[in-house]
């Protein structure tokens, strides 16, 4: 089955988790930390309908199938080749029956889904804003990197139209885009209610934060201990190894 499902060039990646596996193209936009600590900062619980927003070749969903007991997970996803690549994953891990894959852009989602049906929003959307940083000429990692289909509000705006009243928003971004973050959640009624920060070790400023939002929840944010990527010797911390170890799994720019 493996070989029908893995093209060439292609690679598949044991995702440590329930024995799943992952299919990714060395030469396209390969997950990293931040995906792995996204998934492992969601608190789904049973029975939940799921929805990533620019699932990429969906590692979130597919680490979501694996450790909560959602009843159906989605990944949106505007790239068709990568939409493609990651329907294949779904189907080597045979999640089928709970993870859907659907290519659209996701500012027109809702012309196939139902509003107000999603008990939880993810997203890892594009970090760098119209004007951050240079544009890659790979459109495939620019399209996963910067704001070029898909702007941070047009995240949160969606997050909100799907999610029920109460319903959870889960999202991993820069801690430079924190103002942005919240005031957008804010004008569309997603209340921050935990924020994390990551950092890549104590010596060194966060580069990574996690944040939930509550649909139409009441005002308190709640502060977590900072996370630390690395130890003062460059092994990994305690709380890594126990959410996933793997070193081709870290990013560099976690470092």
């Amino acid at each position: 089955m493996e070989e029908k499902l893995v093209k060439d060039g292609e690679r598949v990646d044991d995702l440590q988790c329930k024995g799943l596996r992952l299919i990714q193209n060395p030469k396209g936009f390969c997950f990293g930390v931040d995906a792995v600590l996204l998934s492992n900062f969601c608190e789904v619980r049973k029975g939940w309908r799921v929805i990533d927003l620019g699932t990429g070749t969906g590692i979130i969903p597919i680490l979501l199938a694996g450790k909560t007991n959602a009843k159906e997970i989605f990944g949106v996803e505007i790239q068709e080749e990568v939409a493609e690549m990651a329907f294949r994953s779904v189907q080597l891990n045979q999640l089928e029956g709970r993870v859907h894959i659907i290519h659209e852009d996701l500012n027109k989602i809702m012309e196939q889904l139902e509003p107000y049906s999603f008990d939880a929003v993810t997203s890892n959307p594009p970090y760098m804003n119209e004007g951050g940083g240079l544009l890659n000429p790979d459109s495939m990692k620019a399209i996963s990197r910067h704001e070029v289909k898909c702007t941070l509000e047009d995240v949160i705006r969606t997050a909100a139209k799907l999610l029920k009243d109460r319903g959870h928003f889960y999202m991993v971004h820069r801690p430079h885009r924190l103002v942005d973050i919240i005031d957008l959640c804010r004008q569309y009624k997603l209340e921050p209610k935990r924020l994390r920060f990551v950092h890549p070790n104590k010596n060194k400023k966060p580069n990574i934060l996690l944040i939930e939002g509550v649909k139409h929840g009441r005002p308190e944010l709640k502060f977590m201990d900072p996370l630390y990527v690395y130890n003062e010797d460059g092994s990994y911390t305690d709380e890594i190894h126990e959410i996933y170890g793997r070193e081709q799994v870290i990013d560099e720019e976690v470092r």
